[in-house]
C-alpha cells in the first residue's frame, strides 16, 4: 500500500460527496485529501492551487473535472505524482455537443434557474437503471445545491477553455489507473480505452451497469480499484 498522500478532486458541480466511500475506506491507511476546484477560473488556476496545497509527493486520482485537472498537474509536476487515476474522465477536447451542453446550461445558472441545470443533467450523469434512484438523485442534488451557480459557471467555463492533453499522454510515466462505467454517456468507455493505450504504464478498469458518477454509483467496485492501484 502506498504511504504517500492520496489528492482527489472532484467532477464539475460535485462535492467531497463524491468521494466518501472511497475516502473512509482509503482514509484508515492513506491520508486523503480532497481537492479545492471551486475558487479557480481555469483549469490550470485549479492545478496550481492543488500543487500549492499539496504535500511535496502524492498520488492524484480525479474524476471528470477532477481529471481534466489531474492531467494538468502531471503536465506541470510529473515529479510530484507518485500515480495518477483518471475516473470517467477524458484527454481529448470538447465535442459541439458537449460544447452546446455547456452553453445551454451556463445560461440557465447565469439566469436564475440553476435547479434547471439538475434536471437537464440528472439523466446523462448516471447508468440508465440508476435514474430513478430517489437516493442517489438526492445525493447528487446536494452537491448541486452546496456548489451553487457561480461555482458551476466557473468550473463549466474552465472546462469549455481547457487544453487538448492526449498529445501529453505518452509522457506519463507514474502507474496510472483508467477506469470509467459502461454505461457511461457523457465521456464514454472508447475515451477511457483511448487514454489506456497511449499512456504507457496504464490499466484500464471498466466497472458494469455504472455511468458516469461511479464513485457514487459503484462505490465498492471504485474503492476496490483505487485500493489496488495504491499498492502498484
Amino acid at each position: 500500500m502506498a504511504t504517500e498522500p492520496l489528492v482527489l478532486v472532484p467532477g464539475l458541480n460535485c462535492t467531497a460527496a463524491l468521494f466518501a466511500a472511497q475516502s473512509q475506506a482509503l482514509g484508515r491507511t492513506v491520508q486523503t485529501i480532497i481537492a479545492d476546484h471551486t475558487r479557480d477560473a481555469t483549469i490550470a488556476g485549479i492545478a496550481d492551487r492543488l500543487l500549492a496545497d499539496a504535500p511535496p509527493q502524492f498520488a492524484l486520482g480525479g474524476l471528470s473535472l477532477g481529471g481534466y485537472v489531474a492531467l494538468e498537474v502531471v503536465r506541470r509536476a510529473p515529479e510530484r505524482v507518485t500515480r495518477l487515476a483518471l475516473l470517467d474522465t477524458r484527454a481529448s477536447p470538447d465535442t459541439d455537443q458537449d460544447a452546446e451542453i455547456r452553453g445551454i446550461t451556463i445560461k440557465f445558472a447565469e439566469r436564475g434557474h440553476f435547479d434547471e441545470v439538475h434536471r437537464l443533467l440528472w439523466g446523462r450523469l448516471v447508468h440508465d437503471n440508476r435514474r430513478h434512484d430517489s437516493a442517489l438523485e438526492a445525493v447528487v442534488h446536494a452537491m448541486h445545491a452546496e456548489t451553487g451557480p457561480e461555482v458551476f459557471v466557473r468550473q463549466q467555463k474552465a472546462a469549455r477553455a481547457r487544453p487538448d492533453y492526449q498529445p501529453g499522454l505518452q509522457a506519463i510515466r507514474c502507474p496510472t489507473l483508467v477506469l470509467v462505467g459502461d454505461g457511461d454517456a457523457v465521456t464514454p468507455p472508447f475515451m477511457s480505452e483511448d487514454m489506456a493505450a497511449a499512456i504507457p504504464r496504464a490499466h484500464l478498469v471498466v466497472v458494469p451497469e455504472c455511468g458516469h458518477l461511479s464513485s457514487l454509483e459503484r462505490p465498492d467496485a471504485v474503492t476496490a480499484a483505487l485500493g489496488e492501484w495504491l499498492t502498484w
